[in-house]
């Protein structure tokens, strides 16, 4: 399946109404200027980036559902975006760099050779800096494979109709496909995919996952030390501390799951 072909596989599975569809190219001349802050983010997206379409506009007149906005907060539209990276395109950055491009959030689906990614960023107002818009995190699932996926990821996909989000206002349908990332990245760890659109679950997921990543992290620091250990004392002591993390993270998986936790 081409790069295009898998975006438009998700596209089909968000089953957005025709009257919020844009299907607008984006120059890259655009992300250059409004979302590049350094010399090597603008040669990232000029040697990374190969196309970027606005696909949707998702907006009270188009979907007809709510906006909202407080002091911090802007969900008057959301934008969905497609981006086809490059071989060698520093993926990681790029998503971050689109996200923090549009001061509006973004769904954003990326595909390259990992094969598709999905990502949110939710996004809040800079205090006492004007008009200035802070990105407060990139949550992402990657290396999605529409043509054959597995469980989790085939229930994903068909959880993430834009009909299948809470639509109270539109933080509510971004907070719904939120939900669903953390839930497919949590699915990849305890083998199980579970969409609730209870806050309880999801922040239980979500600390569970922060706190998987500092685990994984702290793991694979104390493994690196362990492989330079010349002495046999010092290694030993290593490898206990990373059998009690694996332990730990094995514990933190059963915390993603609600009920059959």
């Amino acid at each position: 399946m081409t790069g295009m072909a898998a975006i438009a596989a998700i596209v089909a599975a968000l089953d957005l109404p025709p009257r919020a569809r844009v299907d607008t190219r984006v120059p890259k001349k655009m992300l250059v200027e409004q979302g590049a802050p350094t010399t090597a983010d603008k040669r990232a997206i000029q040697d990374g980036v190969d196309e970027i379409h606005w696909l949707a506009a998702l907006k009270p007149n188009t979907i007809a559902i709510p906006a909202f906005t407080d002091e911090i907060h802007d969900y008057s539209e959301i934008a969905v975006i497609a981006a086809t990276f490059r071989p060698d395109a520093r993926a990681t950055r790029l998503t971050e760099l689109i996200h923090r491009a549009i001061p509006y959030p973004v769904l954003l689906i990326t595909t390259g050779p990992g094969g598709v990614a999905v990502s949110v960023a939710p996004k809040r107002a800079a205090q006492n800096e004007g008009d200035k818009i802070v990105v407060e995190r990139v949550v992402v699932a990657s290396e999605i494979d529409p043509a054959t996926p597995p469980v989790a990821e085939r229930a994903f996909m068909e959880s993430i109709a834009l009909k299948s989000q809470p639509a109270r206002d539109l933080s509510a349908v971004y907070d719904g496909w939120l939900a669903r990332i953390e839930a497919l990245v949590a699915a990849r760890l305890s083998g199980v995919y579970e969409v609730k659109d209870e806050g309880a679950l999801i922040d239980r997921r979500r600390t569970a996952l922060g706190e998987h990543t500092r685990l994984a992290r702290e793991a694979a620091q104390l493994r690196t030390q362990a492989s330079k250990a010349k002495q046999i004392s010092q290694r030993v002591d290593l490898n206990q501390k990373i059998k009690a993390l694996e332990t730990a993270m094995d514990r933190n998986k059963k915390m993603m799951l609600g009920d059959s936790a």
